[in-house]
C-alpha cells in the first residue's frame, strides 16, 4: 500500500474525516461538522512521508512513509503490553523494536506511551491490520466526538 492509496482509503472509508495537509505529511481528524476549534483537532491518524520530525524510521526515501494510529488504551495493552515510558539520549521510546522495520505493526517511536502504533510501509503483512486499527481509531475517534458534543450541549 502507498501512501497516496492509504490517505485515499482513510478519506473514502472513514466518515466525518477532515485531512490536514503540511509538507507532505496528513493528519486526520473526526470532524464532521468541521468545527473543531484548533486546541481539540487532534488527529486519530497521521501519514508522514519523510524524516521531518524524526529520523529513527528512516523515511527518507523515494516512496517510504509511516502510519501512525491511535488506540484506545486496552486495545494497545492488549497487543503490546503497558505503554513504555523509557526514553534514549534522541527522545525516542526504548522498545525491543527496530522502529526501521518495513511492514511491521509496533509502538510509535514518540507517541507509544499516548497509546499509538505505526507501521513503515505497510505492505502483505500489515494491510489487513492497518484497515482494523484504522477502523478501531475512527470509531473511537468519532465516540470522542460525540461525548464532546454531549458535554457542550449541557453547559
Amino acid at each position: 500500500m502507498e501512501a497516496t492509496a492509504a490517505k485515499r482509503y482513510i478519506e473514502e472509508t472513514f466518515d466525518g474525516v477532515r485531512a490536514v495537509e503540511h509538507a507532505g505529511d496528513t493528519f486526520f481528524a473526526h470532524d464532521p461538522d468541521g468545527d473543531l476549534p484548533d486546541d481539540r483537532w487532534l488527529p486519530f491518524a497521521t501519514i508522514v512521508t519523510g524524516d521531518h520530525y524524526d529520523a529513527v524510521s528512516d523515511l527518507d526515501h523515494p516512496g517510504a512513509y509511516r502510519i501512525n494510529i491511535g488506540l484506545t488504551k486496552d486495545s494497545y495493552v492488549e497487543r503490546f503490553g503497558p505503554a513504555p515510558t523509557t526514553r534514549d539520549e534522541s527522545g525516542v521510546l526504548v522498545t525491543e523494536f527496530d522502529y526501521a522495520a518495513r511492514d511491521q505493526v509496533m509502538p510509535h517511536p514518540h507517541y507509544a506511551s499516548q497509546y499509538w502504533v505505526c507501521v513503515v510501509n505497510p505492505g502483505p503483512g500489515t494491510a489487513d491490520e492497518v484497515r482494523r486499527l484504522l477502523d478501531e481509531a475512527h470509531r473511537f475517534a468519532a465516540r470522542k466526538h460525540v461525548n464532546r458534543k454531549a458535554r457542550k450541549a449541557r453547559s
